[in-house]
């Protein structure tokens, strides 16, 4: 997969997890709403909901359910506390994981905070299609997933790939024939 010439939008929807925040103060939301914005996506929906696992995953499962929304980033729920629960609300959803990313963010987040960056189960995957992006709850960590990672995956234009254009391909079957993909391809051409 390679980059496209130009930029495609994409559908994302925000999730705030959050006991004690609000609509008038997720600054964390706010800024992945601004973000994505201001690079041309799309916001779908966004939703600021508490750390209880099963109205999460209800919440997801509505989102990548939508045949509309490519992606989704949860902003909160990813630390170690009693309430924390985004990853074992989301993960049994996903169809494929995205080791990497929290490797990736893990690595670029140790540059700020040294190795306080253990605390963070950030984590990606795939599910029915659509992108799944869980981030700690701060505002920093969420300009660093943004700023360092996701501006440029979730842009069709960066070389050499980019997660964009895998979207055509990311519900295709296991069984399905390469060759007839190729020559679908090539028909299409």
């Amino acid at each position: 997969m390679t980059a496209s010439a130009r930029f495609i939008p994409l559908s994302l929807c925000v999730l705030t997890v959050s006991d004690s925040r609000t609509a008038a103060n997720d600054e964390s939301g706010d800024y992945l709403c601004d973000a994505l914005a201001e690079a041309g996506h799309q916001l779908h929906s966004r939703a600021l909901l508490p750390d209880d696992k099963y109205q999460l995953r209800a919440q997801v499962s509505a989102w990548i359910a939508d045949d509309a929304v490519d992606g989704i980033l949860v902003s909160g729920g990813t630390g170690f506390t009693g309430r924390d629960s985004t990853p074992e609300a989301l993960l049994p959803l996903l169809d494929k994981r995205m080791p990497g990313f929290g490797e990736l963010f893990r690595a670029l987040s140790f540059e700020e905070i040294g190795t306080s960056t253990l605390q963070s189960r950030a984590f990606a995957g795939l599910a029915n299609g659509s992108f799944v992006f869980a981030l700690p709850g701060s505002t920093s960590a969420c300009r660093t997933a943004w700023d360092k990672i996701l501006r440029t995956q979730l842009d069709a234009r960066t070389k050499p790939c980019n997660l964009v254009n895998l979207k055509p391909r990311l519900l295709e079957s296991p069984h399905t024939d390469a060759r007839a993909l190729d020559q679908g391809r090539a028909f299409k051409e």
